[in-house]
Parts: C-alpha cells; sequence; structure tokens
C-alpha cells in the first residue's frame, strides 16, 4: 500500500523540513474528516486541502531537484507520509463522486499493485485472473494520456505520480503475462485445472482437517489423473513433441501434490504463535465481505483506509514473501498458503469494492439508492404484476413524483444549494424509471 522504502532510509533535508510538517498536518486534517461521520464531505473543503498538497509536491520537486534527489528510487519518511496523503485523497474523491478524475485513480492502483504482487509471490493465476485488472489499467492510461495532452509540457503534479504508479502496475502485469504466455495451448488447460485445484488446497488450508478431507480427496484423484498425461515425466502436444510451459506446469503441479499433503496431514494449520495473524485475517476479511454485501447503503470510500492500513501492517510482516514465527524462521509450508491466501482475499475485497464505487456524491447516495430501489420494484412488476390499474402503480408514481420534486432547476442540490457529482447517473435512472412507469400505464 505504501512505498517501499529501503530499510535505510535517507534523512529529512532541513530544505524538506516544512514541506514534511505540512504533509503531516494535511494527513491530520483528513483523518478528522474521515472521523466526522455526523456530516457530509464538503468538495470546497478536499479541493482546497488538495490544491494546498500539490504546493506542497511542487515544492518538494524544487528541494529534490536542487539536492540531486529526484531520482525514483530516493526515498525517506516524506515519501511514505504523501504516499499517505495521495491515497487518503484518492478515497475522499471516489466518496464525492468525482471517479472520473486522475486522484480518485492513485488508490486503485496502490490495489492492483498489491494485487500483483500477492500474484507474483504465490504463482497462482491465469489470464483470466489478470483480465479485469488489463482492463482497468486500459481505461487509466487512457485517462492520464487525455490529461497529459491537455497540460502539454507542464504535467500538474498529479500527475506525474499517478503515472510513475501506472508505470509500476504496468511493469507487474507484463511480468505476470510472461509466465502464462510461454504455455503452449495444449497445454493451456493442463495449467488452468492446475491452478483451480491449487486454489482449491490453498481454501481448504484454513478449514479444519475433518472438514478438509472429503474434498482433498476428490482433488487427489484429479491430480493424479493429470499425472498421468505425462509421457516419461513430460506433457506431450497434440504433435507428439514436448509442449512448451513444462516448467510452469510441473513445477505447479508437483507444488500442488505437497501442498495436498499438507491439508491431508492432521494438525491445525497455523502454529500457535501466528495464529494472531490469522485471527486478524480471517476479522478483517469477515468485515470485508459484509461491506461488499452492504456497500450501497453503508460504505464511505473512506472507510477502507482503516483496512488499507491493517493490512499493509500484515504485509510489512512478510520477508521475501513469507511469514516468520517468533524463532525467525520461515512459517510451515501450509501456514505460508493460509495466510497467504487470506491476504490476497482481503486486498481483492478491498479492490472489488473500490471499483464498485458509483461516480456519484454521498449527499446524493439516499436519492440513487431510492432510484435503484424503484427500477428494480418496477421490473419486478412488469415482469410478474399482470394488468395493473391506475390504483395499482399509484404507489410507485408517487414515489417517484416525490424524488423528481426535490430538484432545483432540474438539478439536484446538496443541504448548502451545491450541485453534488453524479447527476448526469442519477437523472439517467429517473428517466428509466419514468419510462417504466408510462410503459406500464399504457398497458392497463
Amino acid at each position: 500500500m505504501f512505498s517501499t522504502e529501503p530499510l535505510r532510509k535517507p534523512t529529512i533535508s532541513a530544505a524538506e523540513q516544512p514541506v514534511l510538517n505540512r504533509l503531516v498536518g494535511i494527513r491530520n486534517q483528513l483523518a478528522a474528516l474521515k472521523k466526522d461521520r455526523g456530516n457530509y464531505y464538503r468538495p470546497n473543503d478536499i479541493v482546497g486541502l488538495y490544491n494546498d498538497l500539490l504546493a506542497q509536491v511542487w515544492a518538494l520537486y524544487g528541494v529534490r531537484t536542487s539536492e540531486h534527489n529526484d531520482n525514483d528510487a530516493y526515498k525517506n519518511r516524506l515519501d511514505a507520509v504523501l504516499d499517505e496523503c495521495f491515497q487518503l485523497f484518492s478515497l475522499f474523491y471516489l466518496a464525492l463522486g468525482k471517479n472520473k478524475e486522475v486522484p480518485a485513480t492513485y488508490v486503485q492502483l496502490v490495489t492492483i499493485k498489491q494485487n500483483f504482487e500477492l500474484l507474483n509471490d504465490t504463482g497462482i493465476y491465469t489470464d483470466d485472473d489478470l483480465e479485469p485488472f488489463k482492463v482497468r489499467l486500459l481505461e487509466i492510461r487512457q485517462l492520464i494520456d487525455a490529461e497529459v495532452s491537455r497540460n502539454g509540457d507542464e504535467p500538474k503534479p498529479e500527475v506525474l505520480l499517478v503515472s510513475r504508479r501506472l508505470r509500476q502496475c504496468e511493469t507487474e502485469l507484463g511480468l505476470l503475462e510472461e509466465t502464462t504466455r510461454v504455455i503452449s495451448d495444449d497445454l493451456m488447460p493442463v495449467y488452468e485445472e492446475l491452478v483451480h485445484i491449487r486454489r482449491r488446497l490453498t481454501a481448504l488450508s484454513v478449514l479444519a482437517h475433518a472438514a478438509a478431507a472429503p474434498e482433498a480427496k476428490e482433488l487427489q484423484r484429479r491430480l493424479i489423473a493429470i499425472d498421468d498425461m505425462r509421457v516419461d515425466d513430460r506433457f506431450i502436444d497434440s504433435a507428439g513433441c514436448v509442449a512448451a510451459g513444462q516448467t510452469q506446469v510441473v513445477g505447479l503441479l508437483e507444488e500442488s501434490f505437497e501442498r495436498l499433503h499438507d491439508v491431508q496431514a492432521e494438525g491445525s494449520a497455523v502454529p500457535p504463535d501466528m495464529a494472531p495473524v490469522y485471527e486478524r485475517l480471517v476479522e478483517i476479511r469477515v468485515q470485508l465481505d459484509k461491506l461488499l454485501l452492504t456497500s450501497r447503503w453503508t460504505l464511505r470510500e473512506t472507510d477502507l483506509w482503516s483496512y488499507q492500513v491493517q493490512l499493509h501492517d500484515i504485509d510489512e510482516m512478510r520477508r521475501n514473501g513469507q511469514f516468520h514465527g517468533l524463532s525467525g524462521e520461515p512459517a510451515p509450508a501450509q501456514a505460508q498458503a493460509a495466510l497467504n491466501f487470506l491476504l490476497h482475499k482481503c486486498y481483492n475485497l478491498v479492490y472489488k469494492l473500490l471499483s464498485s464505487s458509483e461516480p456519484v456524491a454521498e449527499t446524493l447516495m439516499p436519492v440513487h439508492n431510492q432510484l435503484r430501489t424503484l427500477r428494480r420494484c418496477l421490473h419486478e412488476v412488469k415482469k410478474y404484476g399482470g394488468p395493473l390499474s391506475a390504483r395499482d402503480l399509484y404507489p410507485y408514481q408517487m414515489k417517484l413524483s416525490s424524488i423528481d420534486n426535490l430538484r432545483t432547476d432540474g438539478k439536484f442540490l446538496d443541504d448548502e444549494g451545491y450541485i453534488p457529482e453524479g447527476q448526469g447517473v442519477v437523472m439517467s435512472l429517473l428517466n428509466e424509471c419514468y419510462d417504466l412507469l408510462y410503459e406500464l400505464m399504457a398497458a392497463e
């Protein structure tokens, strides 16, 4: 989640100290705004602080350039605070419905990179798993390119920072795609089957032995069937030649047999000294699962910050992709699988929650949610309602009229008279509800 920093971070120079002090102040103001659940976020407050942040970024660029520390590899505590600020602003922009603006993409890129790093560590993925991330990165690339073309030779600070994050993600994606690209078409179905089996074994590693045993036995049968497909320990293609991608497929097959043995062995998957980490990840996953179900009504995008921080702290416990016990030795393979599975699941849930964010300001979300519910009801009435009288449709007509009457000069306004983001989305829902209602009335 945060910038990867060397163990020995460079010190803050005297010229950087005022910038750091102001960034810490901005971060504290954002934290205070995030905790205020009694009021909606005011766009002027957020944008004003954001412009202050950009001024500090320009000041930092000037200092780093003059001190010859302007390369991407140079990082100190200031960079970590700056990254936190940009992630928070990104979440605030999503809460304001500014999803199509550059700052809103920053936290999504951070989460995508987290997912890529875990996929690279585990090696359990197919091209289908990468496709949603690939599509989103292309959308962000188009957004950045359009912003660059508008600003010419003087890109804004946020464009420079987001572009760097985007390049990192594109590089990680290329490396992940290269791994599967070398696998022949004949061998790809076997590889995909092994990925599925490996995932199920990882999921079983978090269950009690008795609960996991029946499915583990079935997965063992499938692994043996795949192993029997080899001729002289090699997979052969349709032409009778050694199929390309042996290293990846055979490696995954052998690793799956090892994980199967771990799952079938008696005993707890997680040793006692790793139990607190395991329980914490389980708790985070449960909370994120609940948010995924209720996010339309209860989620403020800034609520995800606390989960990002917790997951970052857990991720920082890993060394070279592995969790270590109190003895300093790597945790057993089954424990590694269980913990990495839960960590990846949590990161993926955070990304899904970010991706499901509607481009509608939170002040307009009550109207948006009412219209979505009304639209669903009208679709159900149309599908199952049969012949309806004007009296039957009157409650829907009244509800739609009450929502429409909230507009002032054709716009939905917030409590302070401002026009919140998401007018187009809400108006589209409103018009769709009217069309459905008129269609039902015409069918009387």
